[in-house]
């Protein structure tokens, strides 16, 4: 019988609540946090963490539930949450360019959020400094729809970034993951996002006829590609989610 707890904390500025099985916070997340506190002691310098996931599993609000445990114990080293999101090209080019995806050339506006629709270069340039310097780290704000550049300034010794493509097979997101210290896989069944997706989407105020064709158009696409083409190699964790939103540790 699993044993589920409610939780508050903020998420993006917005409080949120969450609920996870204590047993896997025991015996998952919690070791976790040891496993990082101890490579980041090993290694005496800032360590990063890629957390990669389809839409929809849960992975921004997970990122921030590890950054508010590591706060409520004072034996674990703080952690900084950051998301892939304010890495979006800003609405203006968007709107204004076309993008190449798996070989057909598309409107940037029609696939908003796939891997084509990401300033790559801007990344790279905050990966390449991020070690070494407290940068300051672009959001997407949801209600402008658009990226608002140095929001966030990083400060901690462990720094976890999630988003969908971190751990993507292709250039140029294969050569980024040199960055990363410590890399997470988190999987779940393709039919269980989809209903998750368009339930948001419908919520957004979509028809359910709206729904399902932008789920078919555009976040079914991005769930098969993070799905198939993120790299499952040297993974440090590997994680599913289960039909009750529980994480079981595969790897």
């Amino acid at each position: 019988m699993k044993e589920w707890k409610e939780y508050l904390f903020k998420v993006n500025g917005f409080e949120m609540t969450a609920v996870y099985n204590e047993d896997t916070i025991q015996k998952v997340f919690l070791p976790l946090l040891k496993q990082l506190q101890q490579l980041q002691k090993e290694k005496k310098e800032r360590i990063i963490v890629f957390m990669a996931a389809p839409p929809a599993v849960g992975k921004t609000t997970l990122c921030e539930f590890l950054e508010y445990l590591s706060k409520q114990d004072q034996e674990f080293t703080d952690i900084q949450a950051l998301g892939l999101d304010g890495f979006h090209y800003h609405s203006d080019y968007i709107n204004s360019h076309d993008a190449i995806v798996l070989g057909e050339k598309v409107p940037m506006k029609q696939v908003k959020g796939c891997p084509e629709t990401y300033d790559t270069e801007k990344l790279r340039q905050k990966l390449e400094k991020i070690k070494i310097e407290d940068i300051l780290w672009p959001i997407y704000d949801r209600n402008l729809h658009d990226v608002v550049e140095n929001q966030i300034k990083v400060t901690k010794d462990i720094i976890l970034i999630e988003g969908n493509w971190l751990l993507l097979k292709q250039e140029p997101w294969k050569s980024m993951q040199q960055y990363a210290d410590y890399k997470i896989l988190i999987l779940a069944e393709e039919e269980m996002l989809k209903e998750r997706l368009i339930s948001r989407k419908e919520k957004g105020g979509l028809t359910r006829e709206e729904a399902v064709a932008w789920y078919q158009n555009s976040d079914s696409k991005n769930v098969k590609r993070v799905l198939k083409d993120s790299c499952r190699k040297h993974l440090n964790l590997l994680l599913q989610v289960e039909q009750d939103n529980d994480y079981l540790q595969v790897k």
